[in-house]
């Protein structure tokens, strides 16, 4: 699984309440009964789905320690396995494989989440089976393990997946699991060699981490397809500002968005759409409604990875990037986005079109209230509050010498 630069959170707030102690982990047996498939894993998802309200909301959970693989199967012959979980209310992932004489990989992952299930979709509009398909894991050497500790996040169509505390491997020769190969994440910093004239004293006390500063990040574009064609547009520049507590102390990080290495997905419709973007480290969603035929940004959540689980913060009660449907918001001006309470998103050269995109090209822009072109008034206000003054001073001069001729009049 590669991994890209990441954006590595420490210390916030977990899901608690979400996460499970007990990861997922199987066995598959081929037809002498040896081991063919070994996975132990933790994964979470967050599903966005449409409403009965015609509103986008998300779902997040875990899959559960107790899921079964009994679809899963090795086929040595024609070099492919699969790896089939099926868990809680028609649920299923899998994973299948391939291989060559040195390397195996992921061929293909797949999610499919039954809407049905009113415990994770109560006001679900579509009911039924859904499908949504991606890539992962890279090539493996064979008789090796995959492994890795550190979380890395997987988005496809409307289904982001985070996995951590990962053993992988297929196509197991004789039963046994081979040595382990681990990912860049959990690779140790490399330490620089250093040679001290003499050696010190007495061991010194670590400083506190100084927050670096970070430029304007990039600006990415991005987009959303169905089956007309190019459904969603989208141009900006993203960076996350986040609280992080370092010896009892607040301190706030920013964060840049490597356009890069993010990918985006999202959904259509006729009122409603989502933007999805994620790289190995964040993914955060944006969520489009309209009314009184204008459309804004109505909510936005990030999913966050912190070296070992994920944390989601959203906030569904927005009024951000309105504009007529039909036309583009533009904003060349940083705009920042509150998402919870230490979790800020700064937004540099947004131009967005969520509806009515026609041959992949924006529509004429409506620019932001910051981005008006009030700057002729300040000279203007500034001349006035001039010519304002010297009237003032002459009419002052001219009060002042009629009074003093006045007093030498004679009598």
């Amino acid at each position: 699984m590669e991994r890209g630069v990441s954006v590595t959170l420490l210390c916030l707030l977990g899901l608690a309440g979400l996460m499970q102690s007990k990861a997922f982990e199987v066995e598959i047996k081929d037809a002498s009964n040896k081991t063919c498939i070994y996975a132990s894993m933790r994964v979470n998802f967050t599903i966005q789905y449409e409403t009965n309200s015609s509103m986008s909301k998300n779902t997040t959970f875990e899959m559960p320690g107790n899921a079964t693989a009994s679809r899963s199967h090795c086929n040595e012959s024609e070099d492919a396995s699969l790896l089939f979980i099926q868990f809680g209310n028609g649920h299923t992932w899998s994973l299948s494989f391939t291989k060559n004489n040195t390397m195996y990989h992921g061929s293909a992952l797949t999610v499919t989440y039954n809407t049905n299930d009113t415990a994770l979709f109560p006001d679900a509009l579509r009911k039924g089976l859904i499908t949504s398909t991606t890539n992962f894991l890279s090539s493996i050497p064979l008789n090796t393990s995959y492994r890795c500790v550190h979380s890395e996040a997987v988005a496809a169509d409307n289904v982001s997946q985070i996995f951590w505390n990962v053993t992988l491997q297929a196509f197991v020769q004789n039963g046994v699991i081979g040595r382990e190969v681990v990912c860049d994440a959990d690779k140790p910093a490399p330490i620089p060699s250093t040679t001290p004239t003499s050696p010190p004293a007495t061991t010194p006390t670590p400083p506190t981490p100084t927050p670096t500063p970070v430029g304007k990040p990039a600006i990415g574009n991005y987009s959303v397809a169905n089956k007309t064609g190019t459904c969603f547009l989208a141009t900006m520049g993203l960076q996350l500002n986040v609280s992080r507590k370092i010896d009892g102390k607040n301190i706030w990080l920013l964060f840049n968005i490597d356009p890069n290495i993010t990918r985006s997905s999202g959904s259509c419709s006729n009122d409603t759409a989502t933007l999805s973007l994620s790289d190995n480290s964040t993914t955060m969603e944006f969520a489009f409604a309209i009314k009184k035929n204008n459309f804004y940004l109505q909510d936005v959540n990030v999913t966050m990875l912190n070296g070992s689980e994920p944390v989601s913060k959203s906030n569904n009660n927005l009024s951000f990037w309105e504009a007529s449907v039909g036309s583009s918001y533009l904003c060349h001006k940083e705009q920042t986005i509150a998402v919870s309470e230490g979790l800020y998103i700064n937004t540099f050269d947004v131009r967005i079109q969520p509806f009515g995109v026609r041959d992949g090209k924006y529509s004429t822009a409506e620019e932001c209230f910051a981005d008006s072109d009030l700057s002729f008034l300040i000279p203007i206000a500034v001349g006035a509050i001039l010519l304002f003054l010297i009237i003032l001073v002459l009419l002052s001069y001219l009060i002042g010498r009629r009074k003093s001729r006045t007093g030498y009049q004679s009598v």
